[in-house]
């Protein structure tokens, strides 16, 4: 990935001042993590959650920055903001009010659908935080006794507190994303994944201390998680670029001259939706079975074991069919065909209008194919290292693909602040300065 401008991140003051405010309120969501919710017994707490290592709530509480075993005021992360930003995008497509909303409302339409996203995530967050309540002081705690004072006033605590405290991370994400460098939300996962980094790497030092890794074990499980990075870089900035070419056309009294450019096409275009959806799907019976002692589900957790033939086979057949289906909502060939047309675009050898919509379709059809099984090698590397090389923490999977996305796109996002920057400080002292400060090219100046 090219790093270039990066190295004038310190010339820039609006720059600074934006990756200041980025890491300030980073290091407010993590110390909300560490704020206990209410009525809670923090040992029994944890009890519980050891006995549940590989189940939704693992993967949840992966994506909280650990926050739901700690049952802390910002448990619930960012799921519900999610899951309700995920209703909102499909419902477009079958709501005809939302659909007009998305297509003909411009920046007011996507206001509207926002707070849609907004309202859902409080709905979702009371949902979930009356379901854990009722759950922590029932039979789901495996006799633990995690509440100390059960009852209608720790469930109504227990509500309020939960979605306050996602209430709160969600306009944390959208003030990063205003005041700051890069998407918030995506931010605040990616601080919550990283944060169990250095732990686990301090548990694989003292495996190899105590004799239980090989120093040469440790080498080749190095060499081969910088390999997966760089794999995962490359895939994930992948594109099928698409020859366009556009026709001269009238604007007004003005002729817009033609030319050439590109539909990007990614080899993932669904990014990391299909492995959380797939992942929530082929863990439930397992999950279930934990909780509750009926035969069929532990028969079914049995041949849904983690690690297991059936459990891979159903994994990558679910996330390759989500990807189909997420990018099927979210990318529309049909409409981008028509708004090709509109703007005098064609594709080279291919008629505008029904034909440019196939020959889109069949091109994507070929890439989510491959884009999944990508997704879903990166997926299988979790068992596959921890059953071979014994380390107790999990490296790949859906962790991996949202670090290396979240960090690719923030650094794209200061590349482009950088750019920006440069080329207003051009039109603001003229060419003569065009020299003075490029990004990517150190302080090179123009020979005169």
């Amino acid at each position: 990935m090219a790093l270039g401008g990066l190295e004038n991140i310190g010339r820039s003051p609006e720059l600074r001042k934006r990756l200041l405010f980025v890491v300030i309120m980073l290091v407010v969501y993590r110390v909300g993590v560490h704020i206990p919710t209410p009525g809670v017994d923090t040992v029994a707490l944890a009890q519980f959650f050891n006995n549940f290592k590989g189940t939704i709530l693992g993967l949840f509480d992966m994506f909280s920055g650990r926050a739901l075993s700690q049952f802390s005021v910002f448990a619930l992360g960012v799921m519900p903001y999610i899951s309700a930003s995920i209703i909102v995008e499909l419902l477009t497509v079958v709501w005809p009010h939302l659909t007009r909303l998305k297509k003909e409302g411009g920046q007011e339409g996507r206001r509207k659908l926002t707070q849609y996203a907004r309202y859902g995530t409080v709905a979702l967050s009371l949902f979930q935080g009356y379901l854990i309540a009722v759950g922590l002081e029932g039979n789901l705690s495996g006799g633990l006794r995690i509440v100390a004072e059960p009852g209608l006033q720790f469930r109504l605590m227990t509500m309020l507190t939960l979605t306050a405290g996602t209430a709160f991370i969600m306009w944390l994400g959208e003030q990063i994303t205003e005041r700051g460098i890069g998407n918030g939300i995506s931010l605040i996962i990616f601080a919550g994944i990283v944060e169990g980094l250095p732990s686990a790497f301090l548990r694989t030092i003292d495996q190899i201390s105590s004799g239980e890794m090989s120093a040469v074990a440790a080498l080749l499980l190095t060499a081969g998680m910088l390999a997966i990075v760089g794999a995962v870089v490359f895939c994930e900035r992948a594109q099928r670029r698409i020859v366009v070419q556009h026709a001269q056309r009238m604007v007004g009294r003005n002729l817009m001259k033609g030319g050439m450019s590109h539909l990007p096409l990614k080899l993932n275009p669904a990014g990391v939706i299909p492995p959380i959806f797939a992942s929530s799907l082929v863990m439930f019976p397992y999950t279930m079975a934990q909780f509750i002692p009926v035969d069929f589900l532990r028969e079914a957790a049995g041949w849904l074991n983690p690690g297991g033939w059936l459990y891979n086979v159903l994994y990558v057949a679910l996330i390759i069919f989500f990807c189909y289906f997420y990018t099927g909502v979210t990318f529309n060939p049909v409409d981008v065909a028509e708004n090709l047309k509109k703007q005098g675009g064609f594709i080279p050898g291919i008629r505008p209008g029904a034909r440019t919509a196939e020959y889109l379709d069949k091109i994507l059809t070929r890439l989510i194919m491959w884009g999944g099984l990508y997704v879903s090698l990166i997926c299988l590397l979790p068992s596959f290292i921890s059953r071979h090389f014994n380390v107790d923490f999990y490296f790949g999977g859906t962790a991996l693909l949202i670090v290396v996305g979240v960090a690719i796109d923030t650094l794209g996002q200061i590349q482009s602040h950088l750019m920006n920057q440069h080329y207003a400080s051009f039109m603001k002292k003229g060419p003569s300065s065009a020299g003075a400060f490029a990004p990517g090219q150190g302080r090179g100046r123009i020979q005169r």
